[in-house]
């Protein structure tokens, strides 16, 4: 699966100039978190929703209302974005998206074709990829086990599930407990929860857990 699959589009982005007043509005008029920051179609940063509050006045400030007015009119998106903005195409992998963004702390990131903006890629798309992954909107058996990293050892499982007539809805294979093993968590219908163990039983290591 490609990023340009799973980006949000079209992109919500806004111009360095914009008051970060009027930026606050639009984040909260769209329901945003991030938004890519362009000028003459370029993209010159990225501006987040932690990058405006931090601007914004505490509480506790002595200003009068109009003179906190007075000072925000003078901030702008400019001032706070982040310049060196780390994106992606959308024919990149959507696990060295997920990568990237987990190895450098952030929270999204704009997606380009030849130079110009076309989506953003947030941690958001990617909750949503792991609830289908994982089958969190399907009902059924779901098991965790333990499988020895061996080759086979997946057609094995697989296969016992099938000669029972059974229907996979989720898979996914993780990192085991050392080299020697995986772990994988599936969802399947159409079997009940006493014919799944029964059925992988003699092809796992341990169940780790099952339930319907």
């Amino acid at each position: 699966m490609l990023v340009g699959e799973r980006m949000s589009k079209p992109v919500i982005t806004i111009s360095p100039d914009m008051p970060i007043t009027e930026a606050v509005n639009t984040f909260k008029k769209e329901h945003i978190r991030r938004a890519p920051v362009v000028k003459n179609g370029k993209l010159v940063g990225i501006v987040t929703e932690g990058n405006l509050l931090n601007a914004s006045p505490s509480s506790a400030t002595t200003l009068s209302i109009w003179e906190m007015n007075y000072l925000l009119s003078k901030i702008t998106v400019a001032d706070l974005m982040t310049k060196n903005v780390m994106t992606v195409t959308e024919d990149t992998p959507i696990e060295q998206a997920a990568r990237i963004m987990a190895d450098n702390k952030i929270g999204g990131m704009p997606v380009m074709r030849d130079g110009y903006v076309v989506g953003i890629i947030t941690e958001t798309d990617l909750f949503k990829m792991l609830l289908e992954l994982m089958g969190a909107r399907e009902t059924g058996v779901r098991v965790t086990a333990l499988l020895n990293d061996q080759p086979g050892v997946l057609a094995g499982v697989s296969q016992a599930i099938a000669d029972q007539k059974g229907n996979f809805v989720a898979f996914g294979v993780f990192t085991g407990e050392d080299t020697s093993n995986k772990m994988v968590t599936f969802k399947v219908q159409g079997m009940s929860l006493e014919q799944v163990k029964q059925a992988i039983q003699p092809h796992v290591k341990e169940i780790l857990d099952i339930r319907s």
